[in-house]
């Protein structure tokens, strides 16, 4: 079985207060994440590896978005993202 059987995945976008390296300006911005929930119950037809596999994983969250644009009129200009950690485990 494949690590997308034990998951279920779905987007969300939460807000962030980033800064831009370039102008200096705090701003919140959109940042997208694909969150993947582990399933409440093994799918049919998991082998006993299956089963200590999906005992092990929990729930988790990764960043999709790796560059955003300055919210500051005048500056405007695309920065990556360097502050915000790129995965998280979630506790459910």
């Amino acid at each position: 079985m494949e690590e997308r059987d034990f998951y279920t995945e779905t987007t969300e976008t939460k807000t962030h207060v980033l800064t831009c390296p370039r102008c200096g300006q705090a701003a919140q911005y959109q940042v997208t994440w694909v969150v993947r929930r582990k399933r409440a119950s093994l799918p049919k037809g998991a082998s006993e590896r299956d089963r200590a596999r999906f005992a092990k994983w929990q729930s988790y969250m990764v960043r999709r978005d790796d560059k955003l644009g300055c919210a500051n009129v005048r500056c405007r200009k695309p920065f990556e993202i360097t502050g915000l950690q790129s995965m998280a485990f979630l506790m459910d």
